[in-house]
């Protein structure tokens, strides 16, 4: 029996030493496996931005293009009236006119026309397109439909403004082609906020100074006063 004692004491070792052999193995993987990832934090970024990526904004729809310059008269169905528009840099104003009745309006471009407010109640609708505006005026209560073509000088639209015998004197014309020649003009005009009668506009240069009692007048197209009536 005492022979076997070194033998069992041996194969205790070599049993111990195996054991502490197999956990050394066991263990050094998880070890490598942390020190990889301390030692490499990039390789972990790809997951990161991938979590936290947001979507991509949809594209903004695009504004409608700002009409630089446009003018348009025509004639209103119903009552014998013309109208007026006239666009500058997205700006708009309009000026609708019998020979007795006159209303001023102001506005803006919108995505596919215009829309005005009268200076003194009312207001204008119209779409843009093929080369003329078509909409609707409505003023004191009633409601006219109107095609307004696109207009070159002389044509367009005019107001002249004036200190006469003491008093304001503000006058409006609209002047349009005829079809088979010449043109037709209308206006209206007040002295004091008084109805008073309007001067007719030279022919040949619708800018023409006019007399009205002993004062000159100088009548301005559009071009002149669409950013005052702004």
């Amino acid at each position: 029996m005492s022979r076997l004692g070194p033998v069992i004491t041996l194969a205790a070792g070599a049993v111990l030493a195996a054991g502490l052999g197999v956990a050394s193995i066991t263990a050094t993987p998880a070890a490598n496996t942390t020190a990889a990832a301390d030692n490499n934090p990039a390789a972990e970024a790809p997951a990161a931005e991938e979590n936290t990526a947001q979507p991509s904004p949809s594209p903004a729809k695009s504004e409608a293009k700002r009409i630089e310059k446009a003018d348009y008269g025509g004639r209103v169905k119903g009552n014998g009236a013309l109208i007026a528009i006239s666009i500058r840099d997205g700006k708009a104003i309009g000026y609708f006119c019998d020979g007795r009745t006159e209303a001023w309006f102001k506005g803006s471009q919108t995505a596919d026309g215009v829309s005005l407010k009268g200076v003194a109640g009312g207001n204008v609708n119209a779409e843009l397109g093929g080369g003329r505006a078509k909409g609707w005026v409505s003023l004191g209560g009633k409601k006219w439909s109107f095609v307004a073509p696109t207009v070159v000088k002389p044509s367009g639209l005019y107001r002249a403004t004036a200190l006469v015998r003491g008093a304001q004197f503000k006058a409006g014309w609209i002047r349009v082609k005829n079809p088979n020649g010449g043109y037709t003009t209308v206006g209206a005009a007040t002295e004091g906020g008084s109805r008073v009668p309007v001067p007719e506009l030279n022919d040949q240069q619708p800018t023409a100074p006019l007399t009205v009692g002993d004062t000159t007048v100088y009548p301005q197209d559009v071009d002149g006063f669409i950013e005052e009536m702004q």
